[in-house]
């Protein structure tokens, strides 16, 4: 068992937890967090993505010491004020999810290109999401949200 202490969606967090959790699971299991999906487990289908330091990664693939000391975001923390944050919004006015259970990873990834370019091309778009895999949708109201 190791103590990690982070900043989980803008607030102090620690856990005792065993060293070989993944971050995903630390963030299911013990804060609760379910948006935080555990697809593959293999860092293939993007379900798990959270932001760590502002930047997309796979939280499945992430390890316990990587998140020591970190800011990590779920989709849990993008909502500030009871306001969804603009990509949550646009998710919801382009109808871009069906399932649901990719959606977090997708505007997780999302939220990480618009930070670093707030008006990307559709290409640009296709781009940051090519870690995220969705079997219902198809990627065109993805992509437009």
């Amino acid at each position: 068992m190791v103590e990690i202490r982070f900043t989980l969606n803008g607030e102090p967090a620690e856990a005792r937890v065993p060293a070989a959790l993944p971050a995903a699971k630390l963030l299911r299991e013990s804060f609760g967090l379910l948006g935080t999906k555990p697809g593959c487990g293999e860092g293939e289908c993007g379900a798990c993505t959270v932001l760590a330091d502002n930047e997309a990664v796979l939280s499945c693939q992430k390890t316990i010491k990587e998140v020591e000391g970190s800011e990590i975001t779920t989709i849990e923390g993008l909502a500030q004020n009871g306001k969804l944050h603009p990509l949550q919004e646009a998710f919801i006015e382009h109808a871009g999810f069906q399932c649901g259970y990719c959606t977090p990873g997708f505007i997780m990834s999302g939220v990480s290109l618009l930070d670093e370019n707030p008006s990307p091309t559709r290409d640009e778009v296709k781009q940051a999401i090519t870690g995220n895999l969705c079997r219902c949708t198809g990627y065109y109201s993805i992509i437009s949200a």
